[in-house]
């Protein structure tokens, strides 16, 4: 058995590591057409930061774990093919705002058509709406070479900030297909070293949307609460206590409650949006409006926190210096794809704050980049305005000291954990005053930081 994955980024660098650290027998062939990409999966500077990962890759890379932008001989060479590519939410054409592009899907089904010989089983790890494997199908019946092929749908559930863990224990691996043999290749793959029990079967169809739905079901939780904070807000109760108290009825349990910003990540705002698509698709448009509103409700959360800043700052943050702590969408990752941060700070922006921006794990041109999409008009052009206020209005701290100094107010839009452990004291010292945090993520001691000077505003307590 060889394996193949197409697409290097944080879905199938990290899954092809761990298969290749658990089944050293197996060589995994890991292919993008980024060479940067893939020169730093071959450096200890990986593009994708995981904890735990480069122990990972570095345990199995140069043995049987391979990274390079030779596509076709790694189809050529494979058994088995993993599709791992990016699915982005469509920017045009019919769907647009909702709808999946499966402009990259496509392009790496072709290529396989083309290239293939004998049997292959191909592997859908990409998100991928629902019926998606039929035209993957159709595609690579009409190679003209002679190939076979079985399609299999292998969704992925992992959290990022903890997709090693994740990989070595998951609550599920889950399998759809049509080939009762194929299924059983991948599956033997992953009972190398996840009890039997754990993976379950289903048909492709069934596979597809389950992805779609769990990420669905996860989000509504999130801004369910979030929707919650607000009215603790008015009402004086703590979020955090009403969290609590709901969390322990066994039927709805603790996990996703907990308050915050807004959710972010390359998966829930995309599925979801595509749920909405799909329902809309088949007319249902009733079960279309209720998974909007989950996306709504989020974009309301980080659009009140900003509003929330600017109000408390006297209704003006023009030239104010606001440091902004966080810009990855959680902790431990440097995935910044829908962070809140990115909305917020473009919303501050546009009022004329100053700010001055601290991530550990995220560059500046990656800060850079985000902002300037985030504040493209409908053409898809930055506005000289706009171009001006970034380059202007926003500079790059080398710590949390540095961005907070001088500072109005302290934005916290990361739950780093470093955040929890400063010498408030010292910031303090270096703020005018009145002092304000605003804690998005619900993590800092508000007491404690209250008795140093601090006003403290956070998510869903008054």
């Amino acid at each position: 058995m060889k394996i193949c994955c197409i697409g290097a980024g944080y879905v199938g660098g990290p899954t092809m590591a761990m298969i290749a650290k658990q089944c050293p027998d197996i060589p995994v062939h890991v292919v993008d057409l980024n060479e940067a990409r893939i020169k730093a999966w071959n450096s200890d500077e990986l593009p994708v930061y995981e904890p735990g990962l480069l122990e990972v890759v570095t345990e199995a890379r140069g043995r049987n774990l391979t990274f390079s932008t030779r596509v076709e001989a790694a189809i050529t060479e494979s058994d088995m093919i993993f599709i791992s590519v990016n699915t982005p939410t469509k920017t045009y054409g019919m769907g647009v705002g909702r709808a999946a592009n499966l402009e990259f899907v496509e392009k790496c089904a072709r290529q396989i058509a083309c290239v293939s010989k004998g049997h292959k089983i191909i592997v859908e790890k990409s998100t991928l709406p629902v019926r998606t494997a039929e035209a993957v199908k159709r595609i690579l019946s009409s190679s003209g070479n002679g190939a076979t092929f079985d399609v299999l749908s292998n969704p992925e559930f992992l959290a990022e900030g903890t997709a090693v863990e994740d990989l070595l224990t998951p609550d599920r691996v889950l399998i759809g297909g049509d080939s009762a043999s194929a299924i059983e290749s991948l599956a033997a793959i992953y009972a190398r070293w996840i009890p039997r029990e754990r993976i379950l079967t289903s048909n492709l169809w069934s596979s597809e949307l389950s992805k779609l739905t769990a990420n669905a079901f996860l989000a509504q939780r999130v801004s369910s609460i979030n929707a919650i904070s607000a009215l603790c807000e008015a009402t004086e109760a703590d979020v955090d206590e009403v969290a609590r108290a709901i969390g322990t009825d066994s039927r709805i349990g603790p996990k996703f409650l907990k308050a915050s910003v807004g959710f972010g990540g390359s998966c829930f705002q995309k599925d979801i949006l595509n749920l909405v698509y799909l329902c809309e698709h088949f007319g249902l448009q009733e079960v279309a409006t209720y998974w909007e509103q989950v996306v709504i409700m989020n974009d309301y959360q980080k659009r009140r926190f900003g509003e929330k800043i600017v109000k408390t700052l006297f209704n003006t943050v023009s030239n104010k210096k606001i440091a902004i702590w966080g810009w990855a969408f959680k902790k431990d990752t440097n995935d910044t794809r829908e962070s809140s941060a990115i909305y917020v700070c473009r919303d501050l922006i546009r009022e004329r704050a100053k700010l001055h921006i601290y991530d550990p794990r995220v560059s500046q041109a990656q800060i850079l980049l985000d902002l300037q999409n985030a504040m493209l008009d409908s053409n898809g052009q930055l506005s000289a305005v706009d171009k001006m206020l970034i380059e202007q209005n926003v500079t790059m701290a080398a710590d949390s000291y540095q961005a907070a100094e001088n500072a109005h107010a302290i934005a916290l839009l990361t739950e780093w954990d470093e955040f929890k452990t400063l010498d408030f004291k010292r910031i303090y010292g270096t703020m005018p005053q009145p002092a304000f945090v605003f804690d998005g993520r619900n993590i800092l001691d508000r007491q404690a930081l209250g008795k140093l000077g601090f006003e403290v505003h956070a998510i869903g307590k008054c």
